[in-house]
């Protein structure tokens, strides 16, 4: 009886065993599905040259300030430019009532020509009285007195003639010129004010924009390698004028500190950019970067690929059969959002620059589509 009951109880779960395989849609066989792979993004290793650089943040200075105040005090009669202009060397600002100075300058024009009538009187007596005094028809005091006169007088005109130029450059100075080529700032005076030599505050300040320096500071651990490259020829430095997609400026370096700033352990740096379209605006703050050099043809990779583990850096290498392998790589530097491999890449493989945390040595990957 026990018998019978075991064989009935093996026979129902063979038959539950054969209808469930009966159920299954591959009808007993293993599926021979492949799990897809963990989802990626890549980015081919490229080769190319990359600049070597020191990066800074520098401020843009205008070459030459120029605070335009009087020389001479009188009634402003006359402005001729617009706050913010640009103005040329030599180009009229501002005049001064000139009345004042031409009737200085007509009174010493006069005191001159009277003293030089004077003069040649004198000089006259003098050579007549000359060859009277060798005659005896004169003493000879007669003839010293119209000499000296005649000294006086000279020296007279001497002065006359200086006093003339004083009021012909006093005249001059009545029309306010530019001193540079330059933007001018605020007007810090109106017409028919009364303005004085002796003023503090100017009329107007002009700063020089075109060239102009933007002026920064590297660290002194840098000085000696900027030094070695600077003695193989002129150094670029290279700015950014308004940051969100504007085109980027290079200019010259120009100058270098003769002393490190001991209180920041930096040394001062300035380099000169045309800055024709004025881009570059005085105060303004921007990115620099002073190039040094540039390696050619060298392994680059976004630096997101680069992963730091305990035995060091390493990427996730995409193989052709799109398993990934842990690649211990060795960056040389970082620029941006690029590093250069000097060890471990080769131009053309791939590398993986998103999904890196849920990756394996020989796991299987996912491209993301576009990637």
């Amino acid at each position: 009886m026990k018998t019978s009951v075991s064989k009935l109880m093996t026979i129902a779960v063979l038959s539950a065993l054969a209808g469930a395989m009966a159920c299954s849609p591959s009808g007993g066989k293993p599926s021979g599905k492949v799990p897809p792979g963990s989802p990626v993004s890549v980015a081919p290793v490229i080769q190319k040259d990359m600049p070597l650089e020191i990066a800074a943040v520098g401020r843009v200075e205008a070459i030459s300030t120029v605070a335009v105040k009087a020389q001479v005090a009188g009634e402003v009669t006359g402005i001729y430019f617009k706050e913010g202009q640009n103005v040329r060397k030599g180009e009229r600002l501002l005049t001064i009532d000139p009345r004042p100075f031409e009737i200085v300058l007509k009174q010493a024009e006069s005191l001159l020509e009277k003293d030089r009538a004077l003069l040649r009187n004198a000089q006259v007596d003098a050579a007549r009285y000359e060859g009277l005094v060798r005659k005896d028809y004169v003493t000879k005091e007669q003839y010293d007195a119209l000499v000296a006169n005649k000294d006086v007088l000279a020296a007279a005109v001497k002065g006359d003639e200086a006093a003339v130029a004083g009021a012909e450059l006093n005249l001059e100075y009545a029309t306010i010129r530019s001193p540079i080529d330059g933007r001018t700032g605020n007007l810090l005076i109106d017409r028919g004010n009364i303005i004085k030599s002796i003023d503090n505050s100017p009329a107007v300040v002009i700063e020089q924009i075109t060239p102009i320096y933007v002026a920064f500071s590297v660290p002194e651990q840098d000085l000696a390698r900027l030094r070695d490259f600077m003695s193989k020829g002129p150094l670029r430095a290279i700015v950014a004028p308004g940051g969100g997609g504007q085109p980027e400026v290079s200019g010259a370096l120009t100058f270098v500190d003769s002393a490190v700033d001991t209180t920041t352990g930096t040394i001062a740096l300035k380099a000169t950019f045309d800055n024709r379209d004025g881009a570059l605006w005085p105060g303004q703050f921007l990115n620099v970067r002073l190039v040094l050099t540039t390696e050619k043809d060298v392994a680059v990779v976004p630096s997101v690929a680069v992963q730091t583990g305990q035995s060091g850096q390493y990427v996730y290498v995409v193989k052709e059969d799109l398993t990934a392998e842990l690649r211990p790589v060795k960056v040389g530097r970082t620029l941006g959002e690029e590093s250069i491999i000097a060890e471990g890449l080769r131009s053309g493989e791939r590398v993986v620059t998103d999904g890196q945390l849920r990756l394996a040595a020989g796991a299987r990957v996912e491209i993301k589509a576009g990637r």
